[in-house]
């Protein structure tokens, strides 16, 4: 995962410095924005899933983080949410 997509990946899950669990897991953005090849990466990569243009998200693309990518992307002494992302049981 490159710096950028880090940074927005910490984004998508509400991670700003501020917040020491994550909140929220989505990100809206479509074609010709600067995020989409990004975020399509993260796809490709297996971090992210994308569901395609809606009503709902204005005609954009709603990416959300898998599990993977979403541990990726976490400092010490942050967690994810286990609404949003739940225990994976072994």
């Amino acid at each position: 995962m490159t710096p950028v997509q880090r940074d927005l990946a910490r984004h998508a899950i509400g991670l700003d410095g501020r917040h020491k669990q994550s909140f929220r897991n989505h990100f809206v953005t479509g074609e010709g924005s600067a995020d989409h090849p990004h975020w399509l990466a993260m796809v490709e990569s297996g971090h992210a899933t994308r569901r395609r243009c809606s009503i709902l998200t204005g005609g954009d693309d709603l990416f959300r983080l898998t599990r993977a990518g979403a541990e990726l992307v976490l400092d010490p002494g942050e967690s994810l949410n286990p609404d949003a992302f739940p225990a994976v049981l072994a």
